[in-house]
Formats: structure tokens, sequence, C-alpha cells
């Protein structure tokens, strides 16, 4: 043998040799108190490092360790943290027992009438809370979320359907809803720099779906003052059992003390000092002459104003990290029941490999907060046996198990034609009240037809009439899809008959593309926004005499284009054809008659004249839009990019051009419009405020008919549906212009924050709102509305005033409805 092949076999033993000994075991066991009972996710840390896992609910755990001695870290808030080290050769079992922490008052004197000790500490945490928010300039770590959420009870049946088959529940209808995992790599860097990668993602039974497990959504932070912000619990924040004003909206009360790693923790308990106030209840855990927050175990209930849910519970637990302390694993607990439905349920996320204050290369942090690649999804089962931090519970095992194999067999075409076939069954409930369905899931075709008694109506122009269509949608890889509505329609007073198609095709959504086309023939509103719904004006036509819409005919070409240009910059274009003919009533009948009423003539601007409004004319015209939104974050997708509510405004800029000459076009007219408007801005304890601004001139109105006008989103109606741009007596064609104008809109919902200290009111979950709506243009010069109201979910009553120039001329009930 010569020296080359001796160094070979050399080199080869010392591999396996290395390879040997870095090999790594498993290291599991079952965590438990005194008394024998699980404690669920408990923190289980190598000691030293950041590296760890946590237990699950029934406080099992499973942690990969190198070969050799191995010391293991127990710790949860509650309970005394325990240490293990274990000589490790092969997979070994370690269980842990527990003892329940000894919080004990018998060294603090409570005076009779004096204040508890609690308040000293808090306001020492209090103190140092700002110190302790902005003390960790950047970090990194791995992020794992498993969300669950069950059934625990149901109704047999729910609008006629069997609940227990259609959920796929057990006898007892009792099952898991939902149940998802994810691993991610997240970065932060103050003030609110975030990036995050997602590495792996599962969904029970939908083994080709991408979670939406976000590191970002999983954090809250008790030194803020304001928590869960835009959420979706509440229309308002909550105020941390530390804030600055804590003192206003909280009650302590010292439980006892403990030692802890040469530390002592104060064991306090918070609660509200007026029962509705957005303010949390349970525990909170203080470490003295520090005031850290060592741990929190609070809970938010319907009291504090959370909706849809009974009771949330944040229970978060922290590691040390050199000096510091950072999350080591958060868990959102929480339990409801709505319409007999009992759910339960939990989303966990643990944090483990820290690196605190790391030196991010420039332009490491972008607007994509969030990126999710093809691979994500395709992690088989020994991965995920080998990488989950917190093992599955029986429940939970055999929930992937179940699910994904009816996934499997649910995409066979023998079992989704099997389906079909009884869904697909044709009554005459889905034909006349609901519509019609008839799906092909397996070449994802789907059809929808009109439900016809909600395709009648009636007005002055067409009579009783009928417009019926059929929605054709084909759903291709990626999240494109193509959607095709052809409908017709008739009057059969000014026997008149339309038809068009419209048809839509989305793809590229990573770039938010898409293409459409539209052709045929049309009635369509005066003004281009619409003033109100076919059966709203059916309603008010028949039984109140009032013909508020006004309508005429167009034959019409449309093509438009709209993508992605740059992140947050979105551009649209579109030319539009159209062969035009002035309608007139063919009708005047009701079924009540008002003594002092009459139906107007389709002329918005000469009630009384029942001539043609305009002569037939024909409209070419191309129109341009850009949109951008200032600050824009995203989230990137396989199959979409997604835009996240924005901090900033969002600009509009939109060019119009009517084309004489081109294609037979007789309008000639440029219009250019500015917009910037946003929704839904945080104020905390105080609600939302959402504005619209925007102004538009005609550079020239050289030859321009009156659809072609600047329109405005006016009501006529006591009940209407509700937009932060209509206003609320406004006529919905007296003012539009072929000039300029300026329109401005501001409303401010303070989510409860008056009528929640209100005791026989607090429980409606009543919202207050304010709002001015204001235009100005040359014919209608500083008209100013003002109104306040309440709504709540999809119903609202409000009272105003309109000024026009100063001078009140309307004021009134309206009522709106959003469905």
């Amino acid at each position: 043998m010569n020296l080359n092949k001796k160094l070979l076999l050399l080199i080869s033993f010392v591999t396996l040799s290395l390879g040997a000994l870095a090999q790594q075991f498993e290291v599991k066991g079952k965590i438990t108190d005194s008394d024998g009972q699980p404690i669920p996710f408990v923190s289980v840390f190598i000691k030293g490092t950041t590296k760890g896992v946590s237990a699950n609910a029934e406080g099992a755990y499973s942690i990969n360790v190198d070969r050799g001695l191995v010391t293991l870290t127990f710790t949860i808030v509650g309970f005394k943290p325990a240490t293990q080290s274990i000589d490790v050769f092969s997979n070994t079992t370690l269980n842990q027992t527990l003892q329940t922490e000894q919080f004990t008052l018998n060294s603090v004197v409570i005076k009779a009438n004096g204040e508890d000790p609690a308040y000293r500490i808090v306001r020492n945490a209090i103190k140092n809370r700002k110190a302790y928010l902005e003390e960790v300039f950047a970090y990194s770590s791995d992020v794992y979320i498993k969300g669950m959420q069950k059934l625990v009870g149901a109704p047999k049946k729910f609008f006629g359907r069997d609940i227990q088959k259609t959920l796929n529940l057990d006898t007892n209808r009792n099952g898991i809803l939902y149940l998802s995992e994810s691993q991610s790599k997240f970065s932060y860097m103050k003030p609110d720099r975030i990036k995050e990668e997602m590495i792996s993602s599962k969904i029970s039974g939908r083994n080709n779906a991408f979670s939406f497990n976000k590191a970002s959504d999983m954090r809250i932070n008790f030194y803020e003052n304001l928590l869960l912000e835009n959420s979706g619990l509440s229309a308002r924040s909550f105020v941390s059992p530390i804030a600055d004003n804590a003192m206003f909206y909280y009650k302590y009360k010292l439980l006892g003390k403990t030692e802890e790693n040469g530390l002592t923790i104060n064991k306090i308990e918070v609660s509200p000092r007026r029962k509705n106030d957005p303010v949390f209840r349970g525990i909170i855990y203080i470490a003295d002459d520090t005031w850290r927050l060592m741990g929190t175990d609070l809970n938010l209930t319907k009291d504090a104003g959370v909706n849809l849910i009974d009771t949330l519970n944040i229970a978060q637990h922290f590691i040390k990290i050199d000096k510091y302390y950072m999350p080591s694993n958060l868990r959102f607990q929480f339990n409801g029941n709505v319409f007999g439905f009992k759910f339960q349920g939990y989303f966990i996320s643990f944090y483990s490999n820290y690196n605190i204050n790391p030196k991010f290369e420039k332009g490491y942090f972008t607007p994509e907060i969030l990126k999710i690649t093809k691979a994500v999804n395709k992690k088989d089962s020994a991965y995920w046996a080998n990488n989950r931090p917190i093992p599955l519970t029986e429940e939970e095992r055999k929930d992937y198990i179940k699910k994904d194999s009816i996934a499997l067999r649910m995409q066979s075409k023998t079992y989704l034609d099997s389906v079909e076939k009884a869904n697909n069954n044709f009554t005459l409930g889905k034909i006349l009240v609901t519509s019609y369905q008839h799906n092909d899931r397996y070449h994802k075709r789907y059809y929808t037809f009109d439900p016809l008694l909600q395709s009648v109506f009636y007005n002055t122009v067409e009579g009783f009439a009928i417009k019926y269509g059929v929605t054709y949608r084909k759903q291709y890889e990626n999240n494109k899809y193509l959607f095709i509505r052809p409908q017709a329609r008739y009057g059969f007073a000014n026997k008149r008959f339309t038809a068009n198609v419209n048809a839509y095709y989305y793809y590229d959504p990573t770039k938010r593309a898409s293409i459409s086309l539209g052709f045929g023939n049309e009635i369509a509103d005066l003004n281009n926004y619409g003033s109100m719904s076919l059966l709203s004006n059916t309603l008010n036509t028949l039984l109140f005499e009032r013909n508020y819409p006004k309508f005429y005919k167009r034959d019409f070409v449309t093509i438009g284009t709209q993508r992605e240009l740059a992140n947050g910059l979105q551009a649209s274009l579109s030319v539009d054809y159209s062969n035009n003919h002035a309608l007139t009533n063919s009708t005047l009948y009701k079924i009540r008659d008002y003594k002092d009423r009459e139906f107007t003539s389709n002329n918005p601007l000469k009630p009384n004249d029942d001539a043609p409004f305009f002569a037939d004319y024909k409209s070419t015209s191309v129109t341009a839009t850009l949109t951008y939104t200032i600050g824009q974050k995203y989230i990137t997708r396989p199959d979409a990019k997604i835009y996240t509510e924005a901090k900033y405004p969002r600009l509009s800029l939109r060019y119009k051009k009517g084309l004489d000459g081109i294609f037979g076009g007789e309008t000639d007219y440029d219009l250019i419009i500015f917009e910037a408007y946003q929704e839904r801005i945080g104020l905390g304890l105080f609600g939302y405020t959402s504005f619209v601004v925007g102004a538009g001139k005609f550079l020239n109105s050289n030859k321009l008919f009156y659809p072609e006008f600047k329109h405005f989103r006016g009501n006529n109606a006591m009940f209407f549906p509700p937009n932060l741009r209509k206003f609320r007596f406004l006529d919905f064609y007296q003012y539009s212009t072929n000039q300029h104008y300026f329109e401005a809109h501001l409303e401010h919902n303070f989510s409860g924050f008056i009528l929640n200290k209100i005791p026989l009111l607090r429980k409606l979950k009543l919202e207050e709102v304010v709002g001015i709506n204001y235009l100005t243009q040359p014919e209608k010069k500083n008209y100013t509305e003002y109104y306040f109201g309440i709504q709540r979910l999809v119903f609202g009553i409000s009272y105003g005033f309109a000024f026009d120039n100063g001078k009140r001329t309307d004021q009134g009930f309206r009522f709106s409805y959003n469905f």
C-alpha cells in the first residue's frame, strides 16, 4: 500500500471518528409538577446558550444535543427553575419535575389603610420602562410558530347543514379546525425595521399551502404604553400594566416574593380600576432593584372590549442573554362562543439562537418584511421530526395523519367528481334566492348563476326590469385566474334589451398585474360613481315615490391594464369608446301615491323637462392613473405580493383625455385629478381617524357632455351604504362640474371611548363617529357637512347638518348599512 492510499485511509478514519463524536442524539421527556400533572410550554435550553425548545401542551419536550455532557435548564413563570446535567451517548429519556414557586409575604408589612407595596414596585418599573424598551438596538433569532384552533362544541345543524360531516368532527362535534407550523429567521432593528424569511411551513390538510404565520404579528412588548393596535381584537389599543399612565387604569396587589437566581421576584396581581377600561387582568412578575418584567400571565376579556372571543390569555417568559432579557416563548391562548360554536386554541412562538445587536450590512432591511419561497412547504415529515422545537400532541399528530390523507384523496378526479355531483344539485331555492353554482374543482372551473329574485327591479325609465348574469372563473397555478361575466338586461316598459361581456385576467400576482376587456351595451347611471343600488331605488320608487337615479344607454368597448411599476407604485391605463344615448321616463307607476310628491324627469338638471337630456354622441377617451403609497411594506409569496397596512398616506394622480375624431369620438377635454387618503390612522385609546382630500381641474373642456363631467358621491336617501368619500346630503347630479373642484372628507371613530363609560350602553359595544365633508367648486362654494352618530358592525345611525357657504340648507338623520 503506497503512501497516498495510507493517507487517504487515515483521513477517512479521522473524518468518521469526528463524525461519530459530533453525532447528535435526542433527549426527550415529560415535565410535570409535584402532583404529576403536566406543565405546558416550559422552556428547555442548553445552559449557557440560546439553543432550546419548548414543551408542548401536554408537557412533553424533545431536544437534539451533541454527544457528551449536557446541562439543560427548565424554566417557566410560576415554577422554580431547574437544572439537570446528563452524559449523552444515545437517545435518552429525561423527565423533570418542577416545584411550584412559593411566593410569600412574610417580610412584607402592609399597614392598615396603607398603600399596597405593589404600587412602589410598579412605579419603579414605570420609571425604568423607557430604558428597557430602548436598550436592545437590534437582534436576530430563529422563530417557530404553531397555531391550533379547535371546536369543543357545536350545534347539530347550521343553516340545514350537518356540522359533524361538514367540518369533519367527531361524534361529539369536537375537532381541530386549523393546525399550522412555521419556522423563520427574524431580524429587527430600531425604530421599526424588520425582516423575516420563512424557512418551512406546514398546514394540516393543505400540503401545497403556505402558512400565514408571521413573527412580527406575534411580537408584544409590555414596555410599550399601548398594545395590540390594529390587531382586530378591538378598535382601540390596550394599556400596558406598566404604561406611563397605568396608575390611572390599574389597581395592584402584591401576592408575594420569591428568590430566583439571586433575584427577588415580586408576584403582582393587576386589575382594572373601572370594569370596562381597555386593560389587562392577571399577574405580572417584576424583579426588585432592576425593576424588570420577568414574565406575564395576563388576560383580556369582553369587559375590556375584545371582539369575537371571550378571553385572550397572553403568557410571556424571558431568557437572560448577557445582561438582557429576551422572550423565550410567547403564547396567545383564546376561547369563545359564536352562534353555539364553542372554540378554543392558541398561537405560540418560540425564540432561540439569539444574536443581540448584530451588525447588519447596509441595505439588509428593505420594504419586504416577509419572504416565502416555493421550497418552504416542501419539507417532509423527517425534517419536521428533527427540527420541530415543540413536539406535537397526540391529538395534533392524528390530525396531520387524518387530514393529509384526506387531502391526497381529495385531489383525485374521482373524489372531486363525487363531491361536485352532490354539491352541484339544482334546487329551486338556489336559482331563486341564493345563487346556483356549478363547480368543477378538478379542472378549477367555477360557474355562478345570479339568483332570479335579486335580478328583478324597477325604475321609471325601464319600468319593471330584469338584469341577469353568469360568472365564470378559471383558476390557474400560482393564484392566476380568469374572470368572465356575460349579462343581459331588459326593461318591460321601454322594451330595451342590452347585453355585455366583461373579462378580467390576473396574470402576474407578484406584480399585481392584470388586463381587462369589456364590450356590449348597458343602461348606466349618469353619475359614474353610481347613486344607489337597483334594490334601494326599487323600494324608494315604488313605496316612497322617489326616483333618484338617472340613466342613459351606452354602447361601449373598454380595454384596460394595470401593473406594479415599483414597490408601492401602481399604474393603470384604459381606453374607452362609447356611443351614448339619452333616455326618458317610460312609466310613472308606484304602489303608494304621495299628494305632495311627483316623479322627476330623467334629466337631473331639469326635473320637470321630459325631453332627452343630451343629443346622441360618441366618446373616445384614455385614462392613466398612478397610485403611490408612502413607505409601503409588503410580503412576498410564490403566488402573490401582499401589501401590508401602510403608516403613511396613499397618493393618486389621474389624467383623462377625450380624443376628438379618434374612432368617431366627439369629445375634447383634459381632466387631471389628485388625491391623498389614508384609512384607520390609529390614535390609541381614542380610536382611529380616516381622511381623503382631492382636487381636480379640467385643463381643457372644449367639447364635453354631462356623462364626462367630474361627478361626486352624493346622497339623497335616508338609507345608504357608507363610504368615506360619500356626502350625506349632496344631490347626486346637480353639482357635477366641468371646471375645477376641491373636496375633503374626515371621519373619526372613537371606538367606544365615550359610550363605554355609560353602564347601560357599554354592553352594546357601540362606536361613536363624527365627521366632516367639504366641497367647493364654481357653482357650489364652501359646501360643508357635519355629522355625528353611532355604529355597530354593519349598521349605523347619524344626524347631520349641511351648510352652503355658511347658510344651513339641510339636516336630519341618515341610516347606513354595509352589506
